[in-house]
């Protein structure tokens, strides 16, 4: 469904040129739950932006269903982390919810329709005439996805969206997205510098380098099978992947500048 060749992406030129990610090339199938994980600055977030259409890349391409992207394609949805800023504080959740479906000029039941089953997903049905400011930071959240996820997207973007949310906030939610990839079978790219977060929830792991991001190991996760609950990370083979993603992030420091 996606697939990435060779892409780079260096800002400024000359001696001011820094390469924040270097030939990078993975796929992702349609139904999966790839998670990129990698230490802080490796370009994660370059190359999500990069994925997503916002950013052009140096060189390389990115492919969705053998088009290639050029743009922000409506065939994905983006949710970042900062959802304080992703909301609009002035418009209720419902609204919030709707903002990005004026793009498809969609019948006004229809419409109604997307939001009401994005809300319920979500377990945000009975807060959907809230305004974001009266929200938790978990249900901000979940409001964000709940966007997402009423645009139909096909691909499903998430830029390490729980980084900024307490412990136990946070495996709720992972817990919770889980369950709403089991129930609409989006393919799910979602980036993290977690390694229990990136081994609880994908299908498989994709390991970056320090800058300049490169791949060092891409993971398989199904031995751990799809129903999956926090217990399972005291299991061996939930540790010996843990450990690979670990040993791989070591390995990788190696490739620094």
């Amino acid at each position: 469904m996606l697939k990435v060749t060779h892409l780079s992406k260096t800002y400024g030129s000359g001696s001011d040129a820094t390469t924040a990610i270097g030939d990078v090339s993975f796929e992702v199938s349609a139904g999966e739950f790839v998670c990129i994980v990698g230490p802080s600055g490796c370009g994660k977030t370059t190359l999500l932006k990069t994925i997503s259409g916002l950013m052009r890349p140096t060189s390389g391409d990115v492919m969705l269903n053998d088009e290639p992207i050029v743009g922000p394609p409506e065939k994905m949805a983006l949710v970042l982390q900062d959802y304080s800023r992703s909301l609009y504080p002035w418009m209720r959740v419902r609204d919030n919810v709707a903002f990005p479906l004026r793009r498809k000029r969609l019948g006004k039941r229809e419409s109604r329709e997307r939001v009401e089953q994005a809300l319920a997903s979500v377990g945000l049905s009975a807060a959907a005439d809230k305004f974001p400011w009266q929200l938790s930071g978990g249900m901000q959240q979940r409001a964000s996805i709940a966007r997402a996820l009423s645009f139909d997207p096909k691909l499903l973007l998430m830029d390490e969206p729980f980084g900024a949310l307490d412990e136990i906030v946070r495996d709720h939610l992972n817990g919770e997205l889980l369950r709403i990839w089991a129930q609409t079978g989006k393919t799910i790219l979602f980036v993290t510098h977690s390694i229990p977060e990136a081994v609880f929830l994908s299908t498989r792991i994709v390991v970056m380098s320090p800058r300049p991001g490169r791949i060092i190991d891409v993971i398989d996760c199904g031995a751990l099978g799809s129903e999956r609950r926090l217990e399972i990370r005291e299991t061996p083979e939930f540790l010996r992947i843990a450990h690979r993603v670990r040993e791989g992030l070591r390995a990788g420091h190696s490739y620094e500048d």
